[in-house]
């Protein structure tokens, strides 16, 4: 019997008087909750960093600090606990550059990518100099290398040397060249003087997280995230990251098969999409500058490029048939798992479909190629629409544009160049990123311009107009201003609510209500665990409402109050978390495995009404406070619920403790 267990039963050992009958009933109602599944509170924060390739390793007494992938561990010599760290667990910011131990003061010093600065004890208390983060200069604050004498750190940045004095944590000087007390000479040591007698050790650690901190294109399926890597850095240039496939299932990551290059005799970089077969969990479809893969159980199935199949290479790139440039930017399998592939920059090729049977058809539209013949430079972000309708857009500022795609009769339905919006602007500059689906069954396309939307009822007329959402000023006047006008969004998902995610260039990321008329959270790196304001994808599992943000840092998620709806409430789905609530708890109470807009009411164990309202997807929150906002008394409350149209739900019961 396990240490709570036992507790348990001791504290009701001996309640034998009929007075305790009670007493003895509600502590074994507890009892069967506490030891129950349990999930994350809902607002809170994860990382999901990589720690798996070495890069620097401090001795610091008889612990390893080791920087790896651009983050942080530490490795106790004696116990062999391992302690990772990360904004979570009090890091004041993510990829890490330089780490030094300070012998005499007994402190670590972290150096990140944007020259933020922490120092950390051994016990891992931490505190944050952001004086040269914050500082405006017009010179580049880069820190290349580090020296450490005496209680001072002295930073080598491309201005010139920072001194910080460790003991006091704070900046004491900074030198430029042309300072008159510019050092000349200063103590030398090696930053990684602990590399060869500890890299051995270090190399059998397995501190968790993914391979990678790459996330450009993210999907979920079956209860797992479906990653991969990338292709464009903000530049348009080639980011030669691994073609990795990462998936997590909640518990493990599982890394689909590397080094494909020695099997295929072909680089394998720089992966930018991937879907699942909906027809089959084990057959994953990856794309990217190289080609496209198929994988069975995480194995590669086939390989495909130029030469056995139907694609085409990039002819800007000398249609050589070395298959370093058979650009895959977009796929998808339909319902019945024929993979539609786009195939960017090729000639006479642009929009092909693998059959399940194997069976390549060529579906080329000359709406798809440029004034040359040759496709479109970056077609991407493929989705098939409530109506059977294939979506894409081609991601590039030269040719800006974006498609609809009619299988079923083998036609463009729509193509969009410049954009007429309901009040007759004209967009001919913009750049699409991304395209989605709502619950309303309207489409949204995120651009470097902001969103818009082509409202259901367009999509099957001649000639469609685009909305841009207005939003009333509410300041007397009549005056309303376009959802996020003018902000670079790059990607988006819709949740079990209908609310819409979207992550920007540069802006962190915007919850937007399922109305489209609210604001309802704005996350940055400085009010909020986002390792980065540049957000390159979203997935969001609608199971448990955590919501995955694949930055330029690495991944991170927030747990959401919005889950997918479900058909019917029975007592087997509807339950509320944490349960029982404990004393120190002071978060959100969740309800989950609710019908779309369901009425829920929390009602005392007399029958009065606690509190009400709507359930948002599939889930409902309560502070645990009455109506009046003041925090409820200890006992047992009951959750009712009905369907939108007023039928019975189911009841569950939240124990509070306070």
């Amino acid at each position: 019997m396990n240490k709570e267990k036992v507790l348990f039963y001791t504290t009701i050992k001996g309640m034998t008087t009929c007075r305790h009958l009670i007493l003895i009933a509600f502590f074994f109602f507890l009892f069967s909750l506490y030891f129950s599944p349990a999930r994350a509170q809902v607002g809170t924060w994860r990382t999901y960093m990589s720690y798996y390739e070495p890069q620097q390793i401090v001795k610091a007494g008889n612990d390893l600090f080791v920087r790896a992938s651009n983050s942080l561990y530490q490795y106790n010599l004696s116990d062999h606990s391992i302690t990772t760290y990360d904004k979570i667990t009090g890091l004041s910011d993510s990829y890490i550059t330089l780490i030094g131990w300070n012998q005499q003061i007994k402190r670590l010093i972290v150096i990140y990518q944007n020259s933020n600065i922490d120092l950390m004890d051994a016990n891992g208390n931490i505190t944050n100099i952001s004086a040269l983060y914050r500082k405006t200069i017009t010179d580049d604050k880069t820190i290349d290398s580090l020296t450490i004498d005496g209680p001072y750190a002295y930073l080598y940045a491309r201005f010139g040397i920072v001194k910080v004095n460790m003991q006091r944590a704070e900046i004491s000087d900074t030198y430029t060249k042309n300072h008159p007390e510019y050092p000349t000479s200063l103590p030398v040591s090696t930053i990684n003087a602990d590399w060869n007698q500890y890299i051995d050790i270090v190399r059998t650690l397995k501190p968790g997280g993914p391979n990678y901190n790459y996330f450009s294109d993210m999907m979920f399926a079956n209860d797992k995230l479906y990653s991969v890597g990338g292709y464009f850095a903000s530049g348009g240039a080639d980011l030669d990251r691994p073609g990795i496939v990462q998936v997590w299932d909640n518990n493990n990551w599982q890394i689909y098969q590397e080094r494909i290059d020695t099997v295929t005799g072909y680089d394998y970089k720089d992966n930018n999409c991937i879907d699942v077969d909906p027809t089959d969990i084990t057959h994953v479809a990856v794309g990217g500058r190289c080609g496209l893969y198929e994988f069975r159980n995480g194995r590669l199935l086939k390989y495909h490029n130029q030469q056995n199949s139907l694609l085409g290479g990039a002819i800007d790139r000398g249609n050589q048939l070395d298959n370093s440039y058979n650009l895959i930017n977009g796929l998808k399998f339909d319902s019945e798992g024929n993979l539609w592939v786009l195939n960017s920059q090729a000639k006479d090729v642009n929009l092909l479909e693998l059959t399940k049977n194997g069976q390549w058809n060529n579906h080329y539209q000359q709406q798809l190629t440029d004034n040359d013949g040759v496709g479109l430079r970056v077609l991407q972000s493929a989705i098939f629409d409530s109506r059977g309708y294939l979506w894409f857009v081609n991601s590039n500022w030269q040719s800006p544009s974006f498609y609809c795609y009619n299988p079923a009769t083998g036609s463009m339905l729509h193509t969009f160049t410049t954009l007429t919006n309901q009040d007759g602007t004209i967009y001919s500059d913009y750049t699409p990123q991304c395209i989605q689906e709502d619950l309303e069954g309207n489409i949204w396309i995120a651009t470097n311009k902001g969103p818009f939307m082509i409202e259901k009822s367009q999509i099957a007329t001649t000639t469609t107009t685009v909305t841009q959402v207005k939003i009333p000023r509410n300041d007397g006047t009549d005056y309303a201003d376009y959802l996020l006008s003018g902000v670079a969004t790059r990607c988006m998902a819709i949740d079990g609510g209908g609310r819409k995610w979207f992550g920007t260039n540069g802006d962190g990321v915007y919850l937007i209500s399922a109305d489209n008329l609210t604001q309802i959270h704005h996350f940055t790196t400085g009010n909020s665990s986002l390792l980065s304001n540049t957000v390159e994808s979203i997935a969001i599992n609608n199971t448990t409402g955590e919501v995955f943000f694949g930055t330029e840092k690495g991944l991170c998620s927030f747990i959401s109050d919005a889950t997918t709806t479900m058909t019917e409430m029975s007592k087997d789905n509807v339950y509320a978390y944490p349960n029982p609530v404990t004393p120190d708890y002071t978060g959100l109470i969740t309800i989950v495995g609710l019908t779309l807009n369901a009425d829920v009411k929390i009602l005392s164990s007399s029958g009065k009404l606690i509190a009400e309202g709507r359930s948002n997807g599939g889930m409902f929150t309560w502070d645990g406070c009455d109506m009046n906002g003041n925090r409820v008394a200890s006992g047992i409350y009951m959750v009712a619920t009905a369907t939108s149209e007023g039928k019975k739900g189911t009841v569950c019961k939240i124990a509070i403790v306070r």
